[in-house]
């Protein structure tokens, strides 16, 4: 009777700890895709996004704001260290955008201790400086918001959106998906089991936009094979709806938030 008295006094207080606050537990970096919010002490340049994706092999990968980079970390106890080499793509970006990837590589390095607290990830050098602050990323849809890199024309072809124009998806968790078309806003019901998603016919404004060239055939295709989707994917940042035989609906990536 003492044991089982005890074990049920002490295991709220581990429960408690626990979702507080992780230190040096692998579990919760390879549960979720970070993304960064602070770079020693400073926020990310505006429309960069650089993420860490943890697995349990030991490599992280993502974003560091230009190009793709991989490397390996370890921890041991509250310590981390991530390897002194990163693979990285080969893009070229503007000089603020690669002076800041630069730096976050760099703050990589120099890591030596982490903390996890609620949905954050603290990353802090051998002097205890936090030179790095992430927040978790949600990888279900609801409450996320999509830009459209990519959809169906209804002509058997997948077409890119037109240049200096935008279509939005806002998957808001009240069961709305709202945005803007390229020219109208516009609003849907939706539904997902898993990664299946039913859409319902799209409501929208009745504004007429003449530039650029085809805008209104763009809006008008991409609402029509909106409803098409049957299923969802979402990689990190990025995600893939597609009919129920399998062919694209449309691709998207993850908005910025500022």
């Amino acid at each position: 009777m003492t044991k089982i008295f005890l074990f049920i006094l002490i295991l709220p207080m581990v429960l408690v700890l626990s979702a507080c606050s992780i230190f040096g537990s692998s579990q919760g970096l390879t549960d979720n895709l970070w993304m960064l919010t602070e770079l020693n002490g400073n926020k990310p340049l505006p429309d960069t996004a650089i993420t860490a994706e943890f697995d349990e092999d030991g490599r992280v990968g993502g974003s560091s704001g230009c190009n793709n980079y991989n490397t390996t970390y370890s921890v041991s106890g509250e310590g981390i260290t991530f390897g002194e080499q990163s693979a990285l793509t080969m893009m070229a970006c503007p000089d603020p955008v690669m002076e800041q990837e630069s730096d976050y590589l760099e703050a990589l390095s120099t890591a030596a201790t982490f903390e996890i607290a609620d949905d954050n990830l603290r990353l802090y050098d051998a002097d205890g400086n936090a030179v790095a602050n992430f927040k978790a990323l949600s990888q279900s849809l609801e409450g996320t918001a999509w830009e459209v890199i990519s959809y169906n024309n209804g002509k058997g072809g997948v077409v890119s959106v037109i240049i200096d124009t935008e279509i939005t998806a806002n998957f808001g968790e009240d069961g709305q998906v709202t945005g803007n078309a390229s020219c109208n806003n516009y609003f849907a019901s939706y539904e997902t089991e898993d990664e299946s998603i039913t859409i319902g016919p799209a409501g929208a404004t009745e504004m007429f936009c003449a530039e650029p060239e085809e805008i209104m055939d763009q809006e008008q295709q991409y609402l029509a094979a909106l409803v098409t989707a049957a299923t969802y994917k979402i990689t990190g940042l990025n995600m893939e709806m597609r009919t129920s035989e399998g062919s694209i609906v449309a691709t998207f990536q993850r908005a910025i938030q500022p």
